[in-house]
């Protein structure tokens, strides 16, 4: 009954928070009028899903500056956590291109000019590297899930290389992000919004400066072993024996703070 009560409660503000992020995205060049709605709606949803988060690290990076965020996948939840616990940041996702066809999110995503990605054509994805680049030039930072898709059992998946590419030829920084709990919040395949508190973890930046193209698979398996690091003992996975980076480019002091 609760998780319905949820799900209604979201399903009432979803339309009109989508509807003014359409208005804002069909004015707004970069999308960064429509990103502070779609900020103030991922609060909503973590609010209405009684989430707390615990944000660690933030005093590592500087708000002036922009940065590739690296981030472990768990859960659908990712994506406002993320929002919510890095507000100092214009933020723009690397996504899959399916995401632009799913109702009110895709929808919103497109309004603030999130970068999609086809993974099925390599010329496309290379191309979204260089929009996410001219998107970077408007002074965003990036997002991406280098695993390309949820974790279903809360460890690391192998990572894509098409991020580290897109930090290698920018030359900005990476910053590793470990968020854990919302994969039992909102499980993979699942509907239900448990309650609970989220925790993320805010690495220090690993600069590039110097890194070449050849060089991706070794700072893809020191980013992957720095997201792991901060990953709770029960969610870690086994070891990096079996990691390498994929060629095919995919998706996406301390600070306390709580969505109510």
């Amino acid at each position: 009954m609760l998780y319905g009560l949820k799900l209604v409660a979201l399903g009432a503000v979803t339309p009109p928070a989508t509807l003014l992020t359409l208005i804002f995205g069909l004015f707004d060049t970069h999308g960064k009028y429509a990103y502070l709605i779609c900020r103030f709606w991922a609060w909503l949803i973590l609010a209405v899903a009684g989430v707390s988060l615990r944000v660690n690290g933030v005093n590592h990076i500087d708000p002036r500056r922009q940065y590739i965020f690296m981030v472990n996948h768990q859960s659908n939840l990712d994506i406002p956590v993320l929002h919510q616990s890095l507000p100092s940041f214009q933020l723009r996702w690397l996504a899959k291109k399916e995401i632009l066809w799913v109702p009110f999110l895709g929808w919103s995503m497109w309004a603030a000019r999130h970068i999609a990605v086809d993974r099925a054509d390599r010329n496309d994805a290379m191309g979204s590297l260089k929009k996410a680049q001219e998107r970077m030039a408007s002074g965003v930072s990036i997002v991406i899930f280098p695993e390309g898709t949820r974790s279903s059992d809360g460890g690391l998946l192998p990572f894509k290389r098409g991020g580290f590419l897109l930090a290698i030829k920018t030359q900005t920084p990476i910053v590793p992000v470990t968020i854990n709990g919302s994969g039992k919040i909102l499980a993979k395949g699942d509907w239900r919004l448990r309650a609970g508190e989220i925790r993320v973890t805010v690495g220090t930046p690993v600069s590039v400066e110097g890194t070449g193209v050849k060089n991706v698979r070794a700072l893809s398996e020191r980013v992957r072993d720095l997201i792991a690091a901060n990953l709770d003992p029960a969610e870690k996975t086994t070891g990096r024996k079996n990691h390498k980076a994929e060629p095919a480019v995919e998706t996406h002091s301390s600070v306390k703070r709580r969505a109510v």
